[in-house]
């Protein structure tokens, strides 16, 4: 008898790993833009038996600055934009002004909900995001992660420019020993 493979998982980070980031809060649909390179690294991703889940802060919504309809529709254009890969969205709509949540990151809530949703095994997956509070809650719950992008100035490595080398790393270092 044989065991089926352990459930693996990429977590991704929306603004500046899925979308472009605009240097301010994105809920607007006109401002929120699929960056090119990220249909096709999802696809690549699935393919090779991944699951894909979006963690995201949106203390925006806390800030009152846009609702959960507006983030929502900017959930719905990426799905559109990546033919519909995507098999979570978690989110986080506190702001540490209004008040306190382990959801939001570098808390890891919003990765252990979907560890247990989807009977993910950490050490087969892995965290791409562009800010060392979304490692942070990668290393929490023992996942690995990829910072992408110039905007965080932390020394970390793996590091890459996008999703699509973050993709290639990825795909290249196999299961977890």
């Amino acid at each position: 008898m044989t065991t089926p493979a352990a459930a693996k998982a990429v977590f991704l980070d929306r603004d500046g790993v899925l979308n472009a980031e605009i240097g301010h809060y994105v809920w607007r649909l006109d401002e929120f833009r699929v960056l090119p390179e990220v249909p096709a690294a999802l696809q690549r991703l699935h393919a090779a038996g991944y699951r894909l889940i979006v963690v995201t802060n949106q203390a925006g919504i806390a800030r009152g600055l846009y609702t959960r309809a507006d983030m929502d529709a900017c959930h719905q254009k990426l799905q559109e934009a990546c033919g519909g890969l995507i098999d979570a969205f978690y989110f986080a709509p506190g702001h540490p002004s209004v008040s306190e949540s382990l959801s939001r990151k570098p808390g890891s809530l919003l990765l252990e909900k979907a560890l247990a949703r989807f009977h993910l095994d950490p050490a087969q997956c892995w965290l791409v995001g562009d800010r060392a509070r979304d490692l942070e809650a990668a290393h929490r719950v023992g996942v690995r992660a990829i910072l992408v992008g110039p905007e965080e100035t932390l020394a970390y490595e793996p590091r890459t420019t996008n999703l699509a080398t973050a993709a290639d790393l990825i795909l290249a270092a196999g299961p977890a020993a």
